[in-house]
């Protein structure tokens, strides 16, 4: 599929996790900027709908608690910006949180001429398939877990996620590459913890691309890159071990 001209010199991707959101309050131009400054290659941002049903105005948001605590850009805000030349070479991954609205963010992608330069996310299932069928050019990859919340970072989900961690590790390099190969997703955007050769081999086998998400630790990024994973999503893009060329 089109996308951008590579600039990554063989090394992983480097994602800033809305923006930079150690460094700005995330979702925000100014996030962007940050992201921007110390030198990514791509930026994540999320998208929610105002309401659950899908309709009303897209918002950047992670989710309604952080939507109605400030006032959230617009996505077409958001796009508007993202266009200008200042980020010409910079990827968009758009992560949508809710199902619902997948031909409205599609739509304005290609009406703003963002398309090819953007990779869909979501963790839902029947986004995964609508976006397929609407738009088979757009890059499109499945965030795993399907959990809202870090459980790892959680004192009574933690030793319960660890034994998940380890049954998921064994199966999910067999799941993703099966869906690799039947061209239903792109990539696989990944929580760092489910993460290892197995899998890298597995999508890398199958033709697509791993994003290991959120990973805000520097010898853990240096891990990654050393394993070769696509890109690594983080919200200090400080932590990459040398600077872009």
């Amino acid at each position: 599929m089109e996308t951008i001209s590579d600039t990554t010199a063989g090394r992983p991707k480097r994602v800033g996790h809305k923006g930079a959101a150690h460094l700005a309050p995330g979702n925000t131009l100014e996030a962007f900027a940050a992201a921007l400054a110390h030198g990514v290659d791509m930026i994540e941002f999320d998208v929610l709908p105002e309401r659950l049903d899908g309709s009303g105005a897209l918002l950047l948001a992670h989710d309604y608690t952080d939507a109605s605590g400030r006032t959230p850009l617009l996505l077409e805000e958001a796009l508007v910006h993202l266009r200008s030349p200042a980020y010409a070479r910079i990827e968009l991954n758009v992560d949508l949180k809710l199902p619902g609205y997948e031909e409205r963010v599609l739509d304005l992608l290609h009406a703003h001429d963002l398309a090819r330069r953007a990779l869909i996310s979501t963790m839902e299932p029947v986004s995964l398939q609508r976006i397929r069928a609407l738009a088979p050019d757009v890059r499109l990859g499945r965030s795993f877990p399907r959990v809202h919340s870090d459980p790892l970072r959680h004192p009574l989900k933690r030793w319960p996620a660890y034994a998940l961690i380890a049954w998921w590790r064994r199966r999910l390099p067999g799941v993703i590459a099966r869906q690799l190969e039947a061209g239903e997703i792109d990539a696989l955007m990944c929580h760092w913890a489910f993460v290892g050769a197995k899998l890298q081999r597995a999508v890398a086998g199958a033709g697509g691309d791993l994003f290991v998400w959120t990973v805000d630790d520097a010898a853990r990024i240096a891990e990654l890159e050393r394993l070769g994973v696509t890109g690594i999503i983080t919200n200090d893009p400080r932590l990459f071990s040398s600077p872009t060329p």
